[in-house]
C-alpha cells in the first residue's frame, strides 16, 4: 500500500513538473499542422482486381509489388504474337534458303548465257539458243529480286508484330500495381474482384520518413523567415510537455492571405498571413498527419544572427 501511494506521488509530481515546464515555455511563434508526401496509386490497365496483399497502415518500400490487375487477355494476346514470330521466323529462314538457290542457279545462267554469246559470234550457236539463254538467265534474276522482295516484307511484318508485343509487354507491366514512394498506405479504395479502369484510385501512400509542418506568420514575422533556415518545432510530448524538433524551412508564400479558418480565431478572422512550410524528419514515427505544432523563430540561431545561413 505505501509502495503504491508512492509511485502515485511520484507520478503526480512528474505530471505537475511537466505541467509547470509547459507552463513556462514561451508562447510559439505560429502554429499549423503536419501534412505528408501522399500519392494516389491509380490503375494503369484495365481489368479486375485480381490481388491486394497491403491494408491501412502497411509500411511498403518504393516499386515493391502491391497487387495485380487480371492480364488473361493480354497474355493470350502475347501468345498469339508469339506464334506468329515464330512462323514468320520459319518463313524467313525458307525464303533465305530458296534465295540462296535462286542465286547459284542464276550465276549459273549468267555463265551460261555469255559462253553462248561467244559461240554464236563465232557461228557457233544459233540465235534461238542465245535468245533461250538469256531468257533462262533474266527469268533467274527476276526470281531473285521476287525473293528479295519477299523477305524484306516478312521482316517488315515480324518487325511489327514485335512492335505489338513491345506494346503488350508494357500493358501487362502496367497491370502490376507497384508503390511509386517508400511510406505508409493511408487508404485502400477497392478491393480484390472490383473492375478498374486506368486511372482508377487503388490505393493512397503517404511518405512518413518526413513530414512537413504548414504554419502562418504574419508581416512582421516574415522578417525572421528564410529559405533554408533552420527553426525549432515543438510538438506535444508525455504528461503534457512539448517536445522540440528541428526542421529546415523549405517555402514561403509569396502572397498573403486571410488566416485559414481550422487555426484561425475570433480575433484573428480578418488577419492576413503567410503560409510557411517547415521539414521536420520522423525517424521515429512519432509524427502523425494532421498533428498540431508550433513553430518558434525568436529561439533560432539563424533568426538571431539576422543573416541566412
Amino acid at each position: 500500500m505505501h509502495n503504491a501511494l508512492t509511485l502515485r506521488s511520484v507520478a503526480s509530481l512528474v505530471a505537475a513538473a511537466s505541467l509547470l515546464a509547459a507552463c513556462s515555455a514561451p508562447p510559439a511563434d505560429a502554429n499549423g499542422r503536419f501534412e505528408a508526401t501522399e500519392v494516389t496509386v491509380s490503375a494503369e490497365a484495365t481489368g479486375r482486381v485480381l490481388t491486394l496483399t497491403v491494408d491501412d497502415g502497411d509500411a511498403v518500400q518504393a516499386g515493391a509489388v502491391l497487387g495485380g490487375i487480371d492480364t488473361i487477355a493480354l497474355s493470350i494476346s502475347q501468345q498469339e504474337l508469339d506464334a506468329r514470330v515464330a512462323a514468320l521466323s520459319a518463313r524467313l529462314e525458307e525464303a533465305r534458303s530458296q534465295g540462296r538457290a535462286i542465286a547459284g542457279q542464276a550465276a549459273v545462267a549468267e555463265r551460261e548465257a555469255a559462253r553462248i554469246a561467244r559461240l554464236a559470234a563465232g557461228g557457233a550457236a544459233t540465235a534461238q539458243q542465245l535468245d533461250r539463254a538469256q531468257r533462262e538467265q533474266e527469268t533467274l534474276v527476276q526470281q531473285v529480286a521476287a525473293n528479295a522482295a519477299m523477305q524484306r516484307a516478312v521482316r517488315a511484318e515480324s518487325e511489327a508484330i514485335t512492335a505489338q508485343r513491345a506494346q503488350l509487354e508494357d500493358r501487362l507491366a502496367r497491370a502490376t500495381v507497384r508503390s511509386p514512394i517508400s511510406g505508409v498506405v493511408l487508404t485502400r479504395y477497392v478491393e480484390p474482384g472490383e473492375l478498374v479502369q486506368p486511372g482508377t484510385p487503388l490505393l493512397k501512400v503517404a511518405a512518413l520518413d518526413t513530414l512537413t509542418l504548414r504554419a502562418y506568420v504574419s508581416e512582421a514575422q516574415l522578417q525572421q523567415v528564410r529559405l533554408g533556415q533552420s527553426v525549432t518545432v515543438q510538438v506535444d510530448g508525455t504528461y503534457g510537455a512539448l517536445q522540440q524538433l528541428t526542421g529546415r524551412v523549405n517555402w514561403i508564400a509569396s502572397q498573403a492571405e486571410f488566416t485559414p479558418t481550422p487555426i484561425q480565431t475570433r480575433e484573428e478572422r480578418v488577419a492576413q498571413v503567410y503560409a510557411v512550410t517547415v521539414r521536420v524528419p520522423n525517424p521515429e514515427g512519432r509524427l502523425r498527419i494532421g498533428m498540431p505544432g508550433e513553430l518558434m523563430l525568436a529561439t533560432t540561431e539563424a533568426a538571431s544572427s539576422g543573416s541566412p545561413e
